[in-house]
C-alpha cells in the first residue's frame, strides 16, 4: 500500500515534470540554452526545481508596464521624430564629431528605445563611494523644489540613514520627495520605516513587492536602476547602491569599486522621464502628473552627448546589450570592458571573438571574489575561451569590482546598471548612459588603466593550471548560466 502510494507520488511529478517540460518547448519559445537548461533543473532536482520555476522561470507578461499620459506633453515623440528625419538627411546638428562618428548607433537608440541624443551636458564621474555619496547629500541639502530617489537597493545602515536623515531636512522644508526602491533588492526594507517622511507629505514606493513574506513570485524581474534626480536639473546614474558596503565598510567585499555619473544638462529630463515611468508603475494612490516644474529649461552646462537608454522584460528587443554590441563592433583601436557579471551570450561571445581575431585590444576585467558563486565560477568559464582568442583578462585585487562601463577607441562609452549577463539583458530593468564625448571616454579609460595596476593578469597559462574541481565548478555553472 505505501510503495503504490510513493508509485503514485513518483509518477506524477514526472507527469508534471514533462508537461512543464512540454510547456517551455512548446509554448513559452524560449531561447534553446534557456530551455534546456531549465529542463536539467525540473529533471535532476524534480520537487525543488519545480519551486525554482516557479519562482524564477515563469515569464513576465507582455503588458504595459509604465504609462504616463503627461509624457506626450514633453514632446519626446516630436523630438524624436525631428532627430531621426534630421539624421536621415543629414541635417541634424552634430556638434562635435564625436557624436557623428557613432550616427548608427544613435539611430538604433533613436528608434526602438526613445532615446533622444542630447549634446549640452557636463559630466562628473564618481569611482569612489564616499565621494558619490558625499556629492549626492551636498545636492540633496540644495533642493529647492522635489527629490527622486531610485536604488535597486536600500538600505538604512548608517549611509541610508545619512541620506533619510537628509531628506528629512528637506521634506520639513516642503521639497516633495519620492523614494522608490526595489522589493526584493531591499527584501528587509518595510515602507513603514519611512513613516516620519511619509507623515510629512513625502512619498515611498516598492517596485513589484510580494503579497507573501521573503517570497516573491516576480522575484526574477528586479528594478536594477539607480537613479537620483534633484529639482529636474541634476541627475545621478551608474552603479552605486544605498548601503554601508558601498562605502567599503562591509569586511566580506573590502574597497567597493564602482562607477557612477553626475549629470547636469537635457540628459536630466531622459532621465526624469524614466523615474516618472518607474514610480507611476509602482504606485497605485500617488501617481506623478506632469508638471512644467520636473522638466524645467536647462541652460548648456556642457558639450558631452548622451543617450539614457533603458531596458527590460517589457521590450521586444534587448537594447542595453544590442547598444553594447554596437559599440564593440565600431571599436578600431581598443575595447575595454568592465563588469562584476560576465555571462555573455552567443552574440556577445562571438563579437569579442572577431574583435580579438581582429587584432583589437580587448581588455576585460572582473572581481577577485564572489558575489554570487555560480556567477563567478560561469564568468570564468567565458573569460578563459576569450584569453584563447587573443583577450586579456584582468583580475582586480583591490577589493570588490562592481562597475559596468565599456569604452572604445577614446571615443565612446557606456556607464550605467547593466552587468554582463543574461539577468541584466533579458530579466532586469536596466538604464545606461550612452556617453559621445572624447575627454569623458578618455577619463573612463584612464581609470580602467589605472585599475590594471591593481590587477593581476589571467594568463592563458594560469588558466590551463586550475584545479580539476574548479574545472568542475566551472562546467557546471557554465550549464546553467542561461538562467543565472
Amino acid at each position: 500500500m505505501v510503495a503504490s502510494f510513493y508509485g503514485f507520488i513518483v509518477s506524477g511529478i514526472l507527469i508534471l515534470n514533462i508537461s512543464l517540460a512540454i510547456a517551455l518547448i512548446f509554448l513559452e519559445r524560449r531561447d534553446a540554452s534557456s530551455t534546456w537548461a531549465w529542463i536539467l533543473v525540473l529533471f535532476f532536482i524534480p520537487i525543488l526545481g519545480f519551486g525554482i520555476y516557479l519562482l524564477f522561470g515563469r515569464k513576465l507578461r507582455k503588458k504595459t508596464l509604465f504609462r504616463w499620459e503627461g509624457k506626450n506633453k514633453i514632446g519626446i515623440d516630436k523630438l524624436i521624430e525631428f532627430q531621426m528625419e534630421a539624421i536621415e538627411d543629414d541635417s541634424f546638428d552634430f556638434r562635435l564629431d564625436d557624436a557623428m562618428h557613432y550616427k548608427e548607433l544613435i539611430v538604433m537608440h533613436l528608434h526602438n528605445n526613445q532615446a533622444v541624443l542630447t549634446q549640452d551636458n557636463k559630466v562628473e564621474i564618481f569611482i569612489d563611494g564616499r565621494e558619490k555619496f558625499d556629492a549626492l547629500l551636498h545636492d540633496i541639502g540644495q533642493a529647492k523644489d522635489h527629490i527622486h530617489i531610485q536604488y535597486y537597493i536600500f538600505r538604512l545602515d548608517s549611509l541610508g540613514q545619512q541620506i533619510y536623515q537628509a531628506v528629512l531636512a528637506k521634506a520639513k522644508q516642503g521639497i516633495k520627495i519620492r523614494i522608490l526602491y526595489d522589493d526584493t533588492g531591499s527584501r528587509f526594507l518595510r515602507k513603514r520605516q519611512f513613516k516620519e517622511l511619509i507623515a510629512l507629505g513625502g512619498r515611498v514606493e516598492a517596485f513589484f513587492p510580494s503579497i507573501f513574506p521573503l517570497i516573491n513570485p516576480r522575484m526574477n524581474y528586479r528594478n536594477h536602476r539607480k537613479i537620483v534626480v534633484i529639482d529636474g536639473r541634476i541627475g545621478y546614474i551608474g552603479g552605486f547602491n544605498v548601503g554601508d558596503e558601498y562605502l567599503g565598510l562591509k569586511k566580506k567585499f573590502g574597497y567597493w569599486r564602482d562607477t557612477h555619473l553626475r549629470i547636469e544638462g537635457s540628459s536630466v529630463h531622459p532621465l526624469q522621464t524614466r523615474f516618472i515611468l518607474d514610480w507611476n508603475q509602482a504606485s497605485a494612490e500617488h501617481d506623478i502628473e506632469y508638471s512644467d516644474i520636473f522638466f524645467p529649461a536647462i541652460p548648456m552646462k556642457g558639450s558631452v552627448g548622451l543617450q539614457i537608454v533603458s531596458s527590460g522584460p517589457d521590450s521586444e528587443w534587448e537594447q542595453i546589450k544590442n547598444g553594447y554590441l554596437k559599440l564593440i563592433m565600431m571599436a578600431k583601436k581598443y575595447i575595454y570592458i568592465q563588469s562584476p557579471y560576465f555571462i555573455p551570450d552567443a552574440s556577445f561571445m562571438d563579437t569579442l571573438r572577431i574583435a580579438c581575431l581582429s587584432g583589437i585590444d580587448v581588455r576585460i576585467m572582473i572581481p577577485n571574489k564572489p558575489d554570487h558563486i555560480f556567477v563567478y565560477w560561469a564568468t570564468y568559464s567565458y573569460v578563459g575561451d576569450l584569453i584563447k582568442a587573443g583577450a586579456k583578462v584582468y583580475i582586480y585585487q583591490n577589493g570588490f569590482l562592481h562597475t559596468k562601463m565599456i569604452v572604445i577607441d577614446d571615443e565612446a562609452s557606456t556607464v550605467g546598471t547593466a552587468n554582463i549577463d543574461v539577468r541584466s539583458f533579458k530579466l532586469n530593468f536596466e538604464v545606461n548612459a550612452f556617453i559621445y564625448d572624447r575627454e569623458t571616454s578618455h577619463q573612463l579609460a584612464v581609470i580602467f588603466e589605472e585599475d590594471m595596476k591593481l590587477s593581476t593578469e589571467m594568463t592563458a597559462e594560469m588558466y590551463e593550471e586550475r584545479s580539476r574541481m574548479i574545472k568542475f565548478k566551472e562546467s557546471l555553472a557554465r550549464l546553467i548560466s542561461p538562467i543565472l
